[in-house]
């Protein structure tokens, strides 16, 4: 039993420091929020993101059912390549989204570029 215990203390912990050091780089665009992948409905107001497929679907301890993937209301710091910078959560999965991708509400897109941009490329984000 005790080995059980510690077992899944350690497992926990490596779970949790790969969460903090989880990171990516890639596009960002912006979408219409609604229901989301992880069982939440957000407005276009709210800073709130969409991860990439991959990164979602492969994210320590997902599994069948989006709604319970731990990578569900994980703050991102999100870094725009002329220094912006917006904190966001995650709440949706993109499907449309390159690995390292995200799709960003209307507003907190607009914390790092205009609308009018449409997708910026070379953007940082780390998971918190």
């Amino acid at each position: 039993m005790r080995f059980s215990t510690i077992l899944v203390a350690v497992l926990s912990a490596a779970s949790v420091s790969l969460a903090k050091a989880l990171s990516g780089t890639g596009d960002a665009t912006f979408y219409s929020a609604g229901l989301g992948a992880c069982g939440i409905t957000n407005s276009d107001a709210d800073f709130i993101a969409a991860m990439d497929a991959h990164t979602f679907d492969t994210f320590p301890g997902a599994g069948a059912n989006p709604n319970l993937n731990p990578i569900c209301h994980k703050k991102l710091a999100v870094t725009a390549p002329n220094g912006k910078k917006v904190s966001v959560l995650v709440t949706d999965r993109c499907t449309g989204c390159a690995k390292g991708s995200i799709d960003l509400t209307p507003t907190a897109f607009q914390k790092l570029a205009p609308l009018s941009v449409g997708r910026l490329h070379g953007v940082k984000w780390t998971l918190q």
